[in-house]
């Protein structure tokens, strides 16, 4: 019989899980399309997509992480999406 605090710690190992397989799936479409703008002379990065980005995150972010913590969340994500896929 497993303890309420073994409990939580599986949902948030399965929640991790989760998370990653996402970020992993982020990057299999992210990549799908820089190769197509690559094919049709399109810039790889559009700012103004960015802002929307962040805008759409922004109005779903029901909480409890806070707007600024977002903000952290989507920058490191792009950060890291720019690093994997250079």
């Amino acid at each position: 019989m497993s303890s309420p605090l073994d409990e939580i710690r599986a949902h948030i190992t399965a929640n991790d899980g989760a998370i990653v397989s996402a970020v992993n799936e982020r990057l299999r479409l992210v990549a799908a399309l820089w190769k197509l703008k690559r094919e049709i002379g399109a810039d790889q990065l559009d700012p103004g997509r960015e802002g929307a980005l962040r805008d759409e995150l922004a109005a779903l972010n029901t909480g409890p992480l806070s707007g600024e913590g977002l903000d952290r969340l989507v920058s490191e994500l792009l950060a890291l999406t720019k690093a994997e896929l250079g």
